[in-house]
């Protein structure tokens, strides 16, 4: 679940009803083998239903922001 607070999680045998899910192929090479799995995405813990609840809102994660100059010497 992407944007989710680091507190916040779901437990085994939660239920989950997703409303807008991804799903990816993923396919990776890596020292000569190969990984290949399914990937379900889901943007934010708000788009899911949890135990026929919606998580509270402190399961998003708080807005971060990161700033680089790479014309900066190092």
């Amino acid at each position: 679940v992407y944007n989710s607070a680091p507190t916040w999680g779901v437990a085994v045998g939660d239920a989950l009803g997703v409303a807008e899910p991804v799903l990816s192929q993923h396919l990776h090479q890596h020292l000569g083998q190969t990984f290949s799995f399914l990937g379900l995405r889901v943007p934010s813990p708000l788009s899911l239903v949890v135990n026929g609840k919606r998580p509270p809102g402190t399961a998003l994660a708080p807005p971060c922001l990161a700033l680089s100059n790479p014309s900066a010497p190092p």
